[in-house]
């Protein structure tokens, strides 16, 4: 396969040298949702381990959590995800990173906590680097990914609580407790690609859906700020298979979309197949293709669903800690201009907001290069130091 088939979306490009992701088979059984409750409480959790690479060694205790959260109409689900801590004896107050990773796919082995038991999971070599600081690490499946029904990609909302939840949930976990993860514990909160896009939901929604967790800063990258202006970008280009998923994303959350009378049947063939595979398959099968060529009319040209994706549109609200924002000049998938306006929405609102452009990063370098600068930018909010800010 050429390189650039599997460059879409940071965990497909990703899979090229921090592990791959394979084909998914039935749906994995999830626990129905829990009926009482806060977000972010517990619902299960299992002992699980973390491995970058299959077999490789990290010093660390995991554990395989389901817990409640939100959708993105307001009503209570359960998602799934993994907390990670080092295994170094520490048990004062340590830093807590609620992690979103980029796109894997649809299925539910395509879950990173289906993953992380065998060393399979796209961004763990970027994981393992948080741990290796000495930081735990809580990373949500997003929901429908690892639970029943489908994966609602792409919908802001519903990511952005799902990783606020995820840190929450980590700090209710006894074991985790024990080892350092506390109420009391800094949060910083980081993604890029569709985790920039959840982790950046994360941002603007701390204030109003979970203001006790200590969140110190967000670093977040390659973000899909405006879902439509990604849209058009991609139709008929490199990233267009990733335009359906998106659009198989909405209808999850909103099924009053009815994408089903939308398409046609090499579009309904599509839609089965997404479901069932992982990302470095999926874009492969809509390389090239345009929006037109799987239905008999085009869903973003309706009022419904553009009123749905405007609600996933970012840089509506100021995030309420400082923010490391970071996008590659060359990025073949999100627009660069997409990040800058992001970047400008935020300041205008009164953001703290560091903006960094990668020179030539096209989508995968900008995942892989930025990742230690927001590392960086992370620790000094631990720290306690001044955040910088360019907005000016």
């Amino acid at each position: 396969m050429h390189l650039r088939a599997t460059a879409l979306g940071t965990a497909a490009a990703l899979a090229l040298t921090l592990g791959t992701a394979g084909t998914a088979g039935a749906a994995t059984a999830g626990p129905p949702p829990a009926a009482a409750g806060r977000p972010g409480d517990i619902v299960t959790a299992t002992p699980t381990a973390f491995h970058p690479l299959p077999g490789q060694p990290t010093g660390t205790r995991a554990w395989h959590l389901t817990y409640r959260s939100t959708t993105a109409k307001g009503t209570p689900n359960t998602v799934s995800g993994t907390v990670i801590v080092p295994d170094d004896g520490r048990t004062g107050p340590r830093p807590l990173v609620t992690y979103a990773v980029g796109t894997v796919g649809l299925a539910d082995a395509c879950a990173p906590s289906a993953g992380f038991p065998k060393g399979t999971t796209m961004e763990a070599n970027l994981i393992q680097q948080l741990t290796a600081r000495g930081w735990a690490v809580a990373v949500t499946d997003y929901e429908g990914l690892g639970t029943p029904g489908d994966h609602t990609y792409t919908v802001g909302r519903a990511e952005g609580q799902a990783v606020l939840d995820a840190a929450r949930a980590a700090e209710r976990l006894p074991e985790a407790a024990a080892a350092g993860v506390t109420a009391d514990s800094p949060v910083g909160i980081m993604g890029y690609s569709q985790g920039g896009q959840a982790t950046s939901w994360a941002a603007e929604l701390h204030h109003s859906y979970a203001p006790e967790l200590k969140v110190r800063g967000t670093a977040t990258g390659g973000v899909p700020a405006d879902l439509r202006k990604v849209a058009d970008a991609n139709n008929g280009n490199v990233g267009a298979g990733l335009i359906l998923m998106a659009a198989i994303g909405q209808n999850a959350a909103f099924p009053e979309l009815r994408l089903d009378k939308y398409l046609n049947d090499r579009g309904r063939y599509y839609v089965s197949y997404l479901r069932e595979h992982c990302v470095v398959a999926d874009v492969a099968a809509g390389l090239f293709k345009r929006i037109s060529d799987v239905t008999v009319r085009n869903p973003l040209d309706q009022p419904d669903w553009q009123a749905r994706l405007r609600e996933s549109t970012l840089g509506t609200r100021a995030p309420d800690a400082p923010v490391y924002l970071y996008h590659g000049t060359a990025d073949e998938l999100i627009p660069y201009a997409v990040g800058r306006r992001l970047r400008a929405d935020w300041c205008a609102r009164g953001a703290r907001v560091q903006w960094s452009s990668i020179p030539l990063g096209e989508h995968v370098l900008g995942a892989i290069v930025g990742a230690t600068p927001a590392a960086e930018w992370l620790a000094a909010r631990f720290a306690g130091r001044p955040a910088p800010g360019n907005c000016g």
